[in-house]
């Protein structure tokens, strides 16, 4: 069974680093962009590429650096520990999730939306799913049956089998290694699309950076 980061805050706290997020001096840092707030157009927008990377994933960062610096201090009482533990299941969920998602769009001038067919993920996708289009249909679904704010997943398990899979809010993969999560909160596509996200779902492999999805899956 696959777990998440809604399991156990801590363990998500101290594996900060070892999940490839950004840190300086010890704290959680916001990464660039790979590409430029323009470059995912017109399947995403500069205005959303702005307000979800300096915004929304910036406010991330800073909370996550604020609940792990008070969590640090002495004398704490088990009360707020337990409050601090939420709010780091949250945020550094969220810093955790973003820096994923980033990567795995490519503008199309940078292979966005064009499929590695000789790579062994899309031979394994393939092999599972039947074609590459009844995969995406898959994600798609799992996208679209998330009630509220949440994520969907391709994930690799520790025997090397593919699974889709969802979780909600903030909450992040803990024992399997990620290899494509897209985002379903409103922030993601609601400026652009407003209430037509399956448009946004669609748009989204347009962008698709399938040569970073075979780097992870080929990765430990």
């Amino acid at each position: 069974m696959l777990r998440f980061a809604s399991k156990n805050a801590s363990l998500l706290a101290r594996n900060l680093t070892a999940s490839g997020v950004r840190q300086l001096h010890g704290k959680a840092a916001l990464p660039p962009l790979p590409y430029a707030y323009n470059a995912l157009e017109p399947a995403i927008s500069e205005t959303i590429m702005k307000l979800h990377h300096d915004k929304h994933h910036n406010t991330y960062v800073t909370n996550l650096n604020a609940a792990q610096d008070k969590l640090s201090q002495p004398n704490l009482d088990l009360k707020s520990e337990v409050a601090l533990q939420a709010a780091i299941k949250f945020n550094g969920g969220g810093h955790i999730n973003h820096t994923q998602f980033w990567s795995i769009m490519a503008p199309v001038s940078e292979g966005g939306g064009k499929p590695v067919t000789d790579g062994s993920l899309h031979k394994s996708i393939v092999a599972k799913w039947g074609s590459l289009e009844n995969f995406q249909k898959e994600m798609n679904g799992a996208l679209a049956a998330i009630q509220g704010s949440g994520w969907a997943w391709l994930v690799k398990d520790k025997e090397g089998s593919l699974h889709i899979t969802s979780t909600a809010n903030q909450d992040t993969v803990i024992n399997a290694k990620v290899i494509i999560g897209i985002d379903a909160w409103e922030h993601a596509y609601y400026p652009q699309y407003e209430n037509r996200k399956a448009e946004y779902f669609k748009a989204f492999w347009s962008v698709m950076n399938w040569k970073e999805a075979q780097l992870r899956y080929e990765s430990n």
